[in-house]
């Protein structure tokens, strides 16, 4: 079989890697979903501030291709000027005039009629029709520019529905009204419930469709969008322009059938396409004149932006990008906006891919997996900071009740725990003996895996979750210390114990499951005996070494007492209530655990607490600040870890 040959080049800047991945989405999220709790919103608020994707190149948001959508429709507006479509004609009719003027004498009658010519271009233009030129040339051009005239009017009326507008002849004129004619039959019969023949239509006329619809809607809507934009371009006309572009258009489409069906089709369409922007008008600016050919083209691009401005505008989550035509997007916008609507549409199909998220009743939420991501996400960003002091990611052993293997071995001596090592029994034997079977072994042969003593220890994280929090900038810290603690954990030691609970006015148990999606409550009040009556009661239900690591910014502002079934609350807080947390203090230690507390923006009413509270339980108190949060609490755990090893094995040194 062949082998695969490869050829590599240097970079030149052009080529694309590898753009977007489910990790990296999730990685620019992971902050905002811990504050706010919400991954609608955090994925609302990262399609609008926009991201970088993995090679670093940086995807639009949406306020971004909102601002790049007004520009582009200003730049048009400052530009031109629509009045051109009305002095392009009158110039070029004022040219035929003194062209034929140079071709008659002083004296003749036809002068006279030149000069009683009617001042507007429709009546200029009939007028004309029906004279006698002196000037071959003259006439020649005239006929030219009535041809021109009559071919735009046409091509914007009928919405440049076909190329080949220019020298139709009366037949070709007759099977385009055939067709609007069956194109309104169609919609009739649609209207009345019946399934028009789209494909046999098609077939009959698909050459005036460049634009090869796949369906009697997609037609349509091409359709009314070009539509929509005449109906614009005349709303943006000053009245006198209107009605001069009007009587023109009667003079021009003298076959009042025709111009029926274009106006029958263009009443169906309005019904059926409201949101098209009809009759929207534009405040032009410019210089450039437009012609009218250019100026339905113009207002269609118009339309077209300011459609999807209104569509982004109301975009709530990716999913919904996918009504964008991401290809008309790149012509207006240009490819690097299209790049960004693509991949911007593409969020939530690649977070389901990967199983980060799924759809639940019409809801995203955090798969296992993703809330794994999560945290490891956030234990990545405290480790990160704590790599400067040597710390990186820890070769930590996981630990859990009864014995651990070391993956090394001795020999079997009386007590040890029977855990044989195959191999190297058999190779004793074997090596003793010097080979042949059976192979006979003798208690002298054996050796067995070494095991040390763990300990397992259970731990409740108490996250303070009232309103000062936010307020003092502290909830997303200890919100990402949490995760980062219950991934580490999770991941470095699966048989400890870890419990959640959260306390504001009153106290709950939080399951992990539901940690990111955690918000602080909108009440007053700090009740942290509630928080320890639920964690002891946790934690009683476990073994090994019990702690408590609570953090928090305030002093104990609530409580119950017996009886009670709303908690008395008081700022500045009561003795009653610092009795009442203290004495819960009491029945944690009388139950062997331990209470570490770290503190945020400690006030003194909070030092003089948390100092009452260490004196009681023999815990440790923390003062911290949100930058330095994780790093106490991380490493305070995992040095605790390790003193528990150093303990339960005596002359063994802890792997570093």
């Amino acid at each position: 079989m062949a082998r695969p040959r490869f050829r590599y080049s240097r970079w030149d800047g052009t080529q694309v890697g590898f753009d977007l991945d489910a990790d990296t989405v999730l990685e620019q999220i992971t902050d905002d979903l811990l504050y706010h709790g919400d991954l609608h919103s955090a994925l609302r608020r990262l399609l609008q501030s926009g991201f970088q994707d993995r090679e670093g190149n940086w995807v639009q948001g949406l306020r971004d291709l909102m601002e790049r959508l007004r520009r582009e429709r200003q730049e048009r507006l400052d530009r031109f000027d629509l009045g051109g479509v009305y002095d392009e004609i009158a110039r070029e009719l004022t040219e035929v005039v003194e062209t034929e003027r140079g071709a008659l004498d002083r004296d003749d009658e036809r002068q006279f009629q030149l000069d009683m010519l009617p001042p507007d271009l429709a009546g200029m233009v009939r007028e004309l029709q029906s004279y006698e030129f002196a000037s071959p040339q003259a006439a020649q051009r005239f006929e030219e520019l009535v041809e021109r005239l009559r071919q735009q009017v046409l091509d914007s009326y009928v919405n440049r529905m076909t190329g080949a507008v220019e020298g139709m002849t009366p037949e070709d004129m007759a099977r385009m009204k055939d067709m609007l004619a069956e194109l309104n039959q169609m919609l009739e019969a649609r209207a009345q419930g019946q399934e028009p023949d789209f494909e046999g239509f098609m077939e009959r006329y698909g050459d005036f469709f460049p634009e090869n619809p796949q369906s009697l809607d997609e037609l349509l809507e091409v359709l009314a969008r070009r539509m929509a934009a005449m109906q614009a371009m005349l709303a943006s006309m000053t009245p006198e322009q209107r009605a001069q572009i009007d009587q023109l258009a009667s003079q021009l489409l003298d076959d009042m059938d025709l111009r029926w069906q274009v106006e029958q089709l263009g009443s169906q369409l309005q019904g059926m396409f409201p949101e098209m922007g009809w009759g929207q008008q534009y405040n032009f600016r410019g210089q450039d004149p437009l012609g009218l050919a250019q100026a339905a083209s113009t207002l269609e691009e118009l339309g077209d932006l300011d459609r999807l401005e209104q569509l982004l505008r109301g975009v709530a989550q990716p999913g919904a990008l996918a009504e964008v035509d991401i290809d008309r997007a790149r012509e207006l916008l240009g490819d690097e906006a299209g790049r960004s609507l693509d991949e911007l549409a593409r969020l939530t199909k690649l977070l389901q891919d990967a199983g980060l998220v799924d759809q639940r009743e019409g809801r995203l939420e955090l798969t296992p997996k993703g809330l794994r991501r999560i945290g490891r996400n956030a234990l990545h960003d405290l480790f990160q900071k704590l790599a400067k002091d040597r710390l990186g990611r820890h070769d930590l052993e996981q630990t859990g009740a009864g014995h651990e293997r070391t993956y090394e071995t001795k020999a079997y001596e009386f007590g040890d725990p029977f855990n044989l090592h195959i191999e190297r029994t058999v190779r004793n034997a074997v090596a003793r003996t010097g080979g042949g079977t059976p192979v006979a072994l003798l208690p002298d042969d054996f050796e067995v895996e070494r095991t040390e003593n763990v300990v397992r220890s259970s731990t409740v994280l108490m996250l303070d979750l009232s309103l000062s929090m936010p307020m003092r900038d502290n909830f997303l810290a200890a919100k990402k210390v949490a995760m980062a603690l219950h991934s580490l954990i999770s991941m470095q030691f699966p048989r400890d114990y870890l419990g959640i609970v959260g306390f504001s006015e009153v106290a709950r148990e939080i399951r992990p499951q539901d940690l990111p999606e955690v918000s602080w409550d909108f009440v007053y009040g700090t009740n942290m005996q509630h928080g320890f009556q639920i964690s002891r009661r946790l934690l009683a239900r476990e073994g090994g070494t019990r702690q408590i690591i609570m953090i928090t910014d305030g002093e104990p502002t609530a409580h119950f007492e017996p009886g009670m079934v709303e908690p008395f609350f008081s700022y500045p807080p009561v003795r009653e209530t610092v009795d009442a947390t203290l004495r819960e203090v009491v029945r944690c230690t009388r139950d062997g655990i331990r209470i570490n507390t770290f503190m945020l923006d400690p006030t003194g009413h909070l030092r003089a607490f948390v100092e009452q509270l260490t004196k009681l339980n023999q815990g440790r108190a923390f003062f911290t600040t949100p930058e330095t949060l994780g790093d106490y609490v991380l490493v305070d755990f995992i040095e605790q870890k390790r003193e528990l090893r150093r303990t339960a094995n005596p002359g063994r040194r802890a792997p570093r």
